[in-house]
């Protein structure tokens, strides 16, 4: 879901690697399909879903915040109250969302940046889902109604881009996407983690990151950042993480798992004598991370402007990275960081977003709860 480009630099054998967040919506009208199964198929498409256990009333309408022209959100995005709940198609879960997060992308893509690639407006913005499956698609096997489940529902960037997103009373998801929520985690917690722990985990992943290597975190107390920590720690087996903040955020860093905590304000992390054998950047200084890496090292970065050439990767988000990650979140090894004005109510979802293009949040902001 992410796009992935890996620079050769320099006869010293560096590799930078730059994860560009864009987003991808489900293709349909204001008026959202309502698919069926194919004849080889059944299941329950009622306005009732039940389970054995389990009945959900889905209403015809639900509320949703829309945007239906490119802009900033405090000009395009608006809450609507006559939205048609999507139907699922033969693959997709149909969730009852209860909490939901930002992320940077959501005003990237509803300032127009990547139209190119968009699927057509209205669109209803969001990636990250937490709630309770109410309908299951007649191909679904592993989720029933009434499971607890999380995810990014946003599979790809460029290919078959969803329209429905997760800032709804209802969105469908592929069963692929999608994850049963670990029990020790709240809703808002659920959904503060996939998009940013699974763009940390590919990032590390595709850096070839491994026990016993270093690392330098760039931005250490925001939503991607955090989880590199983390990760990085308690689950790749680093012997070193470094990572940067403000000086306020430094004792945050050492409870994630930094070893080495670098005000950004007062030091120059490419100043410190030792290098990395990743930096993973995620505030924009994939030139500055260079100096800071170790000969046949990487660097990793989430924003633009990169360091050219490049080959590029298209990432594909799944559930399979939170299914792998369940046993280290259950034992608290990895753990979600909420920022403290969270969670913003449904009807704040404006707010939430001016806050988070602030630049100021710690860990992720967080919409909930989600009538």
């Amino acid at each position: 879901m992410y796009i992935l480009l890996i620079f050769a630099l320099l006869p010293r054998a560096y590799n930078l690697l730059a994860i560009n967040l864009q987003s991808s919506v489900q293709n349909c009208r204001h008026e959202f399909h309502r698919d069926t199964c194919s004849t080889r198929c059944t299941g329950n498409y009622s306005a009732m879903a039940t389970s054995a256990t389990t009945t959900f009333d889905i209403p015809p309408k639900m509320k949703a915040w829309v945007y239906s022209q490119y802009g900033k959100p405090e000009d395009v995005l608006k809450l609507e109250t006559d939205v048609a709940v999507p139907d699922v198609k033969d693959d997709q879960v149909l969730i009852k969302v209860v909490a939901a997060a930002l992320n940077p992308v959501d005003p990237k893509r509803m300032a127009g940046l990547f139209k190119d690639t968009d699927s057509p407006l209205p669109v209803v913005t969001g990636h990250d889902v937490a709630g309770v499956v109410v309908k299951v698609g007649c191909e679904v096997k592993e989720f029933k109604v009434g499971d607890e489940v999380y995810g990014d529902i946003q599979e790809h960037a460029l290919e078959n881009p969803k329209q429905s997103g997760s800032l709804a009373e209802y969105t469908p998801v592929e069963e692929r996407l999608l994850a049963l929520k670990p029990k020790n985690l709240s809703f808002p917690e659920a959904a503060s983690l996939p998009l940013a722990v699974e763009t940390a985990y590919e990032g590390l992943e595709r850096s070839g990151f491994s026990a016993g290597k270093s690392i330098l975190v760039l931005g250490g107390a925001g939503g991607v950042g955090s989880f590199v920590i983390q990760l990085a720690k308690h689950v790749f087996g680093a012997s070193k993480v470094a990572a940067t903040s403000s000086s306020g955020k430094l004792e945050l860093l050492k409870s994630l798992g930094a070893d080495l905590a670098i005000d950004y304000k007062k030091e120059n992390y490419e100043d410190l004598g030792e290098k990395f054998d990743v930096v993973y950047d995620t505030v924009g200084e994939s030139g500055r991370a260079l100096k800071a890496v170790n000969e046949g090292g990487s660097v990793v970065t989430i924003t633009w402007p990169v360091v050219p050439p490049a080959s590029i990767f298209v990432l594909t988000s799944t559930g399979s990275i939170l299914k792998k990650l369940k046993p280290f979140i259950e034992e608290e090894k990895v753990k979600p960081l909420i920022d403290p004005k969270s969670p913003y109510p449904f009807s704040q979802t404006l707010e939430a977003f001016s806050y988070l293009q602030t630049g100021r949040a710690t860990g992720k902001v967080v919409i909930y709860p989600i009538p």
